[in-house]
């Protein structure tokens, strides 16, 4: 019988349409976990401004397939009043628990230019890019948090993109993700005293359904698209993402990683967890040994 160490438990995934906050909603749903699914891509009320397929409520269903509970909700979350109302939903329908809340909203793959320094970019596009990615999480927990903080326990989760201080490339996205780490940072600091923690943590080379279509491969296929880039041979899928955050959430001593940024190649080690087809990426561990002369070293966590 499958372990579901997180049976009874309520998770809410911010921005888990597709993608990293896809993979962790249906692994948090494989370990039992009822999860409401927010975006603004609904089949039923509306689709975001990425371009891409996939919705909430498709999440939701894979969520429940995996044997928990999914429950798709539309929710724009720059807009408080919308992200008031979820958290009212959430307290109302699971007698004001909350267990677990992963900030993943981006959104920022349309706004990010890649091309040019600060001084040449489009400086509302950028701003825009700051407030989709940065400024959603903020206010998701600003109303999420006082369900953890009443019942002294919980996990707050913020997806990033690395968990070093190295450059990301790009003034806006750097400043971003970057901003995402010191937000797990600062609310472990706040809500440590309330028995709440909060990490930041990152994939490697995420092989999700954008990836995959830039390739032009299927998740079936993928190896395929190894002959255009190397160091796709080392990617991971949205699972391995979604299981490192299961095993945060199941983790009993969670609270002594607190404040901390963590990422996907480290915390398989102690948890041991595999990615879907029973292999553990280590995107570090390939960087150390293929990428450092040309990119530098990642270097220590922040």
């Amino acid at each position: 019988m499958q372990e579901r160490p997180l049976a009874g438990e309520v998770a809410l995934v911010a921005g888990g349409t597709r993608g990293g906050g896809r993979g962790i909603a249906v692994e948090l749903g494989a370990a039992g976990a009822t999860v409401y699914v927010t975006g603004r891509s609904s089949g039923s009320s509306g689709r975001s401004d990425m371009g891409r397929p996939e919705t909430v409520e498709e999440t939701a269903e894979r969520v429940t397939a995996a044997g928990g509970t999914g429950i798709a909700v539309r929710v724009d979350h720059s807009r408080p009043e919308e992200v008031r109302a979820l958290i009212e939903r959430i307290a109302a329908e699971q007698d004001g628990r909350l267990d677990v809340l992963v900030n993943c909203v981006w959104g920022g793959d349309p706004l990010t230019d890649w091309e040019h320094p600060l001084w040449e970019q489009d400086l509302d596009q950028g701003l825009r890019l700051l407030r989709q990615a940065v400024e959603t999480h903020v206010v998701t927990s600003r109303f999420a948090l006082p369900l953890m903080v009443a019942r002294r326990r919980g996990l707050v989760v913020e997806v990033t993109d690395g968990n070093t201080a190295r450059y990301r490339g790009s003034f806006f996205y750097d400043i971003a993700k970057s901003t995402v780490i010191r937000l797990a940072f600062a609310q472990a600091a706040e809500l440590k005293p309330h028995g709440v923690a909060a990490v930041a943590v990152t994939p490697g080379f995420l092989r999700s359904e954008a990836v995959l279509d830039h390739f032009g491969v299927t998740e079936e296929n993928w190896r395929d698209a190894i002959a255009q880039d190397p160091h796709f041979a080392h990617s991971e899928t949205p699972a391995y993402l979604g299981r490192a955050v299961a095993a945060l959430a199941a983790d009993p001593d969670v609270m002594a990683k607190t404040g901390r940024a963590l990422a996907t190649w480290g915390l398989y080690k102690e948890y041991g967890f595999t990615d879907v087809d029973g292999t553990q990426p280590d995107f570090a561990a390939h960087w150390a040994e293929a990428l450092v002369d040309e990119y530098g070293p990642l270097g220590d966590p922040v």
